[in-house]
């Protein structure tokens, strides 16, 4: 048996399933300033890594928020890997509360050295980023659907040494957390969920 449905006409079960299905999926911990210095963090579950060479990673936001905002005005924002340590400030900054998520969520900002957002200071990785596009998401029929996709090439990057094993950053070691189906479904990660292949020649 299979559940189909057309979006369009809603999915007929208690949560939509679109986001459980792509998942679990990183997180965009997103530290932005405004025109006039006030500091935003806040998270995205919609993020990824786009490209190598440049390296671009981007997050879609479901209104013109204001890390949205401040992208435009700045063009900078940082991104900030999420860990299970970090896991319930992270949730605490999804505040909608016109507030300084950082003083509220009671995270430590520093400084960048590339740009001028602030970064999460106990985060293990981050990366600081220049804006390259703001794109409005639209339907097939070129409506626009209210969301907005931002891309930023890394231009600097934060990594704690002790993540690195053999020069090559050990993924679990950094506890890092995913988001799963739900509302309020989280993940993490194992060693012994890992196995290895190698791609054809």
């Amino acid at each position: 048996m299979t559940h189909f449905y057309r979006p369009s006409e809603g999915h007929r079960l208690p949560h939509d399933p679109f986001n459980a299905i792509v998942a679990p999926r990183p997180i965009g911990w997103i530290g932005t300033l405004d025109a006039d210095g006030r500091r935003n963090l806040a998270p995205y579950s919609f993020f990824n890594a786009l490209n190598y060479s440049p390296p671009l990673v981007g997050f879609s936001s479901n209104a013109w928020k204001d890390t949205v905002a401040n992208c435009r005005e700045t063009g900078e924002f940082t991104w900030n890997l999420v860990t299970r340590p970090l896991a319930e400030a992270m949730n605490a900054s999804s505040t909608t509360a016109e507030v300084d998520e950082f003083s509220a969520a009671e995270v430590e900002a520093a400084e960048s050295v590339e740009i001028s957002a602030p970064r999460v200071a106990a985060s293990p990785a981050t990366f600081e980023c220049r804006v390259t596009q703001i794109i409005d998401l639209r339907t097939s029929d070129g409506e626009g659907s209210g969301s907005w996709f931002t891309v930023g090439e890394v231009v600097g990057v934060h990594l704690d040494e002790s993540l690195l094993d053999n020069g090559i950053v050990d993924t679990v070691a950094a506890e890092p957390v995913l988001r799963g189906g739900g509302p309020t479904a989280y993940f993490g990660i194992s060693s012994d969920q890992r196995f290895d292949m190698h791609r054809p020649g």
